[in-house]
């Protein structure tokens, strides 16, 4: 399993600015998803996974000003307080671009592991302005983080996936 990662990851198409907004456009669109009731604890922050994967896979294109950009974004789409979400994913860029080499270091399971604190470290911005707004922790806040860090794998997969080179038809 981890040759044929490491395999991927050698032959990947160039990627392009393009396909880095349009991926964090979707993620942005599945975090607008109407989650209700006791899933709204569940719910992942899909935009903190495809922001931390591409600060990991690409720090050069993609850095803090970008997850600046996208938390307002998410802010104004999620009516929070404005820079609540920028906070977060400034944070969250910073040390997805300062730990790259080592994230990358490790097979996709154990990435995991290396991701988990720094979702954790989001979600710990989001429940300080919280408790700064309100007085109180929200700790469902930490549940999401959890889920998050179980969808580092899949989401991986599919974006690089999805950077992967295409056989030409006339080669089947």
């Amino acid at each position: 399993m981890r040759d044929r990662i490491l395999k991927d990851q050698e032959f990947q198409l160039p990627v392009s600015r393009i396909f880095i907004a349009a991926s964090l456009l979707v993620a942005l669109l599945l975090d607008w998803l109407p989650w209700q009731g006791m899933w709204l604890a569940f719910r992942p922050d899909f935009v903190a996974l495809v922001l931390l994967y591409w600060c990991t896979h690409k720090p050069y294109h993609v850095g803090i000003s970008i997850a600046w950009t996208v938390g307002i974004l998410a802010d104004v789409a999620d009516a929070s307080l404005f820079g609540q979400h920028a906070l977060a994913y400034s944070v969250l860029a910073f040390s997805g671009i300062v730990l790259h080499r080592r994230v990358l270091m490790f097979n996709l399971h154990q990435q995991t592991l290396q991701i988990f604190p720094l979702l954790l470290l989001a979600y710990t911005v989001y429940a300080a302005v919280h408790w700064q707004l309100r007085g109180s922790i929200s700790w469902e806040y930490f549940i999401g983080s959890v889920v998050s860090a179980l969808l580092w794998a899949p989401v991986t997969i599919l974006l690089q996936a999805l950077r992967r080179p295409r056989a030409a038809t006339d080669q089947l």
